[in-house]
């Protein structure tokens, strides 16, 4: 399992909490990037983590990953990015995301680890 910590929270993923998506990137992110995304840094660089059926784990939260993209796993180990879906997709998951269960947005603060 990898591991990260949330190091930024930008001041528009609350906004995102409607359509039940959080965008995940490294640190090196955009300025633009920044402001929709949380930033995390890796403590450990995945490697193939994500995969139907594994964990993802968000501060105290766990959910299971229902569905991944076919670029997720690259997205994520080359620069931390990844769109998290905490809802059904009723067409196919886009390439750089996953879908998760329970469809319940997280609670997000600076310092959660997250851990794939």
């Amino acid at each position: 399992m990898s591991k990260s910590n949330i190091i930024e929270i930008g001041p528009l993923v609350p906004a995102f909490e409607e359509e039940k998506i959080v965008i995940l990137f490294g640190p090196t992110a955009t300025n633009e990037l920044r402001e929709i995304s949380v930033i995390h840094e890796f403590q450990e660089t995945p490697n193939n983590s994500l995969h139907k059926g594994n964990k993802l784990h968000i501060g105290n939260q766990e959910y299971i990953i229902e569905e991944v993209g076919s670029e997720a796993n690259k997205n994520l180990e080359e620069l931390g990015h990844i769109s998290v879906y905490f809802r059904s997709e009723q067409n196919e998951v886009l390439p750089g995301a996953i879908v998760v269960s329970p469809e319940v947005f997280p609670t997000l603060a600076v310092g959660d680890s997250i851990q794939f």
